[in-house]
């Protein structure tokens, strides 16, 4: 495949790439081999030039933001894969709105409404993402989702031109949306929140991240929840039940903590985590008669 159009591209942008990136250190299960090319975009133009640039020239490409919900194989990408940080980060208030980069951190955003005594993040203080990532898959935690306060974004359309999208337009759902179904790249953003007392907000943070450290295994790398929640049912609940919990193959284990959670427990490979989930998914199907689904994005 040729990258000369790609690089040549980040190179009038001043963005980094690199050929041959191993993607391990991007992902926050630390696993995964390298792809052909990595490019960082440093700004919105110059990503939708790369994305324009392999559409073009019909080279595949990933958009990866920080890689808290992805298993990628230990053979890597054959292609190219875009990376969104935090020079795609930047958040800003206004009134009861906070708009955010695609890149920006769900932590630093939870920080910003709370700075400006704004409610309704709350529920994703804690959750390790991007904001571009928690709005593709409709991220959420304890009793909110991206659904509640999003109100719009910016994308790049398969033209590969910016446009701008209302959330009722988005199709959220559990754990899915419009850009989980197509190849449409999310920029930026707006979330409408409301005023609430700043030290009322940054209590109720501070005891879902105390919940969070009691319950979920912090201390491992992981792609949070592995399995979506099927209907009726919790997911780690059905594992327990079926005498898996603490379950290893190679170094990955079925958390000792969270039922719910598959963690690279010390060299864990690509092939490790395939074969624990698919061992999951077989055993509960034959004992509680359930199809368990990934709720991570498995890139082979």
């Amino acid at each position: 495949m040729d990258y000369a159009l790609l690089e040549e591209s980040c190179k009038c942008s001043g963005s980094f790439y690199e050929r041959n990136h191993s993607l391990a250190e991007h992902t926050s299960m630390k696993i995964g081999g390298a792809c052909d090319i990595l490019a960082r975009p440093v700004s919105e133009a110059a990503l939708a030039d790369m994305i324009n640039v392999c559409r073009r020239g019909g080279i595949p490409y990933f958009i990866l933001g920080r890689g808290s919900n992805v298993l990628i194989s230990g053979n890597g990408w054959r292609g190219a894969v875009l990376l969104i940080g935090r020079e795609l980060g930047g958040i800003a208030v206004d009134g009861e709105y906070v708009v955010a980069g695609a890149g920006a951190g769900l932590a630093q955003v939870c920080m910003a409404a709370a700075d400006a005594g704004l409610g309704g993040m709350e529920f994703a203080y804690g959750i390790p993402g991007s904001v571009g990532g928690a709005l593709y898959m409709n991220a959420g935690a304890y009793g909110g989702e991206m659904s509640d306060v999003t109100e719009s974004c910016r994308y790049i359309g398969e033209d590969g031109e910016i446009h701008e999208m209302a959330a009722a337009d988005m199709k959220l759902r559990y754990r899915g949306s419009i850009f989980s179904e197509s190849r449409l790249c999310i920029l930026s953003v707006r979330l409408k929140l409301f005023l609430k007392n700043t030290e009322a907000i940054r209590a109720r943070m501070d005891e879902l991240m105390q919940k969070r450290r009691e319950k979920q295994p912090l201390e491992y790398p992981s792609c949070g929840s592995t399995f979506k929640r099927p209907d009726g049912y919790f997911a780690a609940a059905l594992i327990e039940e079926c005498g898996l919990k603490g379950y290893a193959i190679g170094g990955a284990q079925v958390s000792e903590k969270h039922s719910g959670f598959v963690i690279n427990r010390g060299g864990a490979s690509f092939d490790d985590v395939m074969r624990l989930v698919e061992h999951i998914k077989r055993t509960v199907k034959e004992k509680k008669g359930i199809e368990l689904e990934c709720e991570m994005l498995i890139l082979e």
